[in-house]
């Protein structure tokens, strides 16, 4: 690197002589010395290059070990520790068992009663829009659970009775609650209300009275 920088100044000196006196040797001798410090530099590098490229000492001692192995058909001394450790004894591996096997039962997930909880949760009715209309009118109890999203007929074995509340259905769907698709709410109370006003109906045609035919 120093004989670069000398070189380089001293070429610099001879141009500016030769702009100086006007001689062209000079001019040459500069131009002569600038080409090989070029070349020095362009060795430079390429010898920086090639260092770069070539592995580590490390690596070609692992190698050279490697190779030797293969030679004397030795097992490689990197797949050896994993070897040693299928070739223990299983009686050992049986009585030490008990360690691996709790620590993999301690990294286990463990399992919420609450989310299994919301996997049993019974499903939404498929409720008619005919239905909807009638459901939104009626004042009908049906159940409600706290943190459940259903309601429930009277007689649906799901909700916990004890925790249950009795809301007017057309509240309860206010209130954001769905149908239960076991015990159907919508589908049986729409289906009363049919059967109910179809026989208030009936009962007020029978009761009234046919008008007298007048006498010709």
């Amino acid at each position: 690197m120093r004989l670069t920088v000398i070189l380089l100044l001293a070429a610099v000196g001879f141009l500016v002589a030769a702009l100086r006196a006007g001689h062209v040797e000079l001019a040459w001798a500069s131009v002569a010395l600038c080409a090989v410090v070029a070349a020095l530099i362009l060795r430079r590098a390429r010898r920086s290059w090639v260092q770069s490229q070539e592995p580590p000492d490390d690596e070609l001692v692992l190698l050279d070990d490697q190779l030797m192995d293969a030679e004397v058909g030795e097992m490689p001394r990197a797949l050896a520790p994993a070897a040693a450790r299928k070739d223990k004894d299983p009686a050992k591996d049986c009585e030490t068992g008990s360690a691996p096997t709790a620590e993999r039962d301690h990294h286990e997930p463990i399992v919420d009663g609450e989310s299994s909880a919301e996997d049993d949760q019974p499903g939404e009715e498929d409720t008619d829009a005919a239905d909807l209309l009638i459901i939104y009118e009626l004042a009908d109890e049906v159940l409600v659970v706290d943190e459940s999203p259903r309601y429930h007929l009277g007689r649906c074995p799901w909700p916990d009775h004890e925790r249950a509340e009795r809301l007017p259905v057309r509240e309860a769907r206010q209130l954001g609650f769905t149908p239960c698709d076991r015990c159907r709410p919508d589908t049986m109370l729409a289906r009363k209300h049919r059967a109910a006003r179809a026989t208030t109906s009936t009962a007020a045609t029978t009761s009234t009275p046919a008008e007298p035919r007048k006498s010709q």
